[in-house]
C-alpha cells in the first residue's frame, strides 16, 4: 500500500512529533541536543518552515511549526532527520533507524488551538515529571516566549505577537496562559488528531481543510451499530 500525500498547505501551523524508535533515546547527552538544534535551524531556515515552539525529549520531539513553501515541513523533517541519524550512529557505534517510522502531524485552526498547543508542548517536561515548572527545562522554547531568551530558532506566530503591544506585556500574557492547566480532554484531543495526522479544530474549519486537500483529516462518525456487532 501505498502511503498517504502529506497534507502541508502554506501558511498553515502545523503540530510534529518524531519519535525514538520503539522508545529508545534520540538524545543521550548535552552534545547531542545542540547538534539536534543547529541542523533544525539550518534546515528550517533552507525550506521555509516558521519554527514556533519545540521540546526536545529524551526519546522524542514536538515542534510547532509554519511551512511558507510547498512540502516544507516534510523535506525539512527528512533532511534532519537523516542527517541526525548518520552523526548519532557513528557517535555512539551503532546501525539501523533511529526514529519510529515517519514523524506525525496535525494541522491546527490557529484562531482556537494554536496556543494551547504551544502551552501542550512546553509542558510536556512537566507532565513527565521531568521538571516542576516549564523554565526549568533547557531543551523547549518556553524560557523564549515566556521569558525573552535570545533565540534565531524561534519565529513568533503572529498570534503570539497580539498577545501584547511590547516584548514583555507579550512575555506576561503568556506567562498567564499557563498559569491554569490543560484539561485531560483537551490533552487526549491534541494527542488523538497528532496520532492519527488529522486535524484539530472545528467542523468548518476540518471541512474546508479537506475540500481544499481532498483528504480526510477528522475521525468518522461512529453510525448506527449492525446487530451483534462489537465496538472497540
Amino acid at each position: 500500500m501505498s502511503r498517504l500525500v502529506r497534507v502541508c498547505p502554506v501558511g498553515m501551523p502545523q503540530h510534529i512529533i518524531q519519535r525514538g524508535n520503539n522508545h529508545h533515546a534520540c538524545f543521550v547527552d548535552h552534545l547531542d541536543f545542540t547538534t539536534y538544534t543547529n541542523w533544525l535551524k539550518e534546515y528550517s531556515v533552507q525550506f521555509s518552515v516558521e519554527i514556533h515552539a519545540w521540546v526536545f525529549m529524551t526519546n522524542h520531539v514536538h515542534l510547532l511549526c509554519t511551512p511558507q513553501q510547498e512540502n516544507g515541513i516534510s523535506n525539512m523533517m527528512q533532511a534532519l532527520g537523516r542527517q541526525y541519524v548518520r552523526y548519532f550512529n557513528n557517535k555512539y557505534q551503532r546501525t539501523g533507524t533511529l526514529w519510529e517510522g515517519r514523524f506525525k502531524s496535525c494541522l491546527i485552526e490557529a484562531d482556537s488551538y494554536l496556543l494551547q498547543v504551544y502551552r501542550y508542548i512546553e509542558l510536556n517536561p512537566v507532565r513527565a515529571k521531568m521538571v516542576d515548572f516549564p523554565e526549568q527545562y533547557h531543551w523547549s522554547s518556553f524560557q523564549i516566549n515566556a521569558l525573552g531568551k535570545l533565540s534565531d530558532l524561534c519565529k513568533p506566530h503572529p498570534l503570539y505577537l497580539l498577545l501584547g503591544d511590547n516584548v514583555r506585556e507579550r512575555q506576561f500574557a503568556y506567562q498567564e496562559l499557563f498559569q491554569q492547566p490543560l484539561t485531560e480532554q483537551l490533552i487526549d484531543d491534541i494527542r488523538c488528531n497528532l496520532n492519527s495526522n488529522l486535524a484539530i479544530g472545528s467542523e468548518p474549519f476540518k471541512e474546508v481543510v479537506e475540500a481544499l486537500t481532498g483528504r480526510k483529516l477528522h475521525h468518522e462518525k461512529i453510525g448506527r451499530p449492525k446487530v451483534g456487532s462489537d465496538q472497540t
